[in-house]
């Protein structure tokens, strides 16, 4: 069953839940076979990395996918997340904020 993702890369969001709860940032990549994204600064988590041919080892800090069930997109104007909906413009599909009825 294909799942329609309503966020796109790129896209300003706020944590709803889990360890990082209000924390906005972008979204980096989206992993939509698993309704997952990975976002820039949130939920990170520390790795041992072994020393390989091109990178030294140690501990590096990497950005985990989150699931999108506990993301929103995050409006700015309002500073809250909002849901988004889709809205038919000349024959166009669009983004729309749930709330104000504006073109994402």
């Amino acid at each position: 069953m294909s799942n329609r993702l309503k966020l796109k890369k790129g896209d300003e969001i706020i944590v709803i839940t889990g360890k990082d709860k209000g924390k906005t940032g972008k979204i980096v990549k989206m992993l939509p076979k698993h309704n997952k994204a990975i976002v820039a600064d949130i939920n990170k988590v520390k790795k041992n990395q072994k020393p390989d041919n091109n990178q030294a080892g140690g501990i590096i800090e990497k950005d985990m996918p989150i699931h999108i069930s506990n993301i929103a997109y995050y409006d700015t104007s309002s500073k809250k997340g909002v849901k988004i909906g889709y809205k038919f413009e000349n024959n166009k599909k669009v983004r729309i904020n749930k709330i104000t009825g504006k073109v994402i």
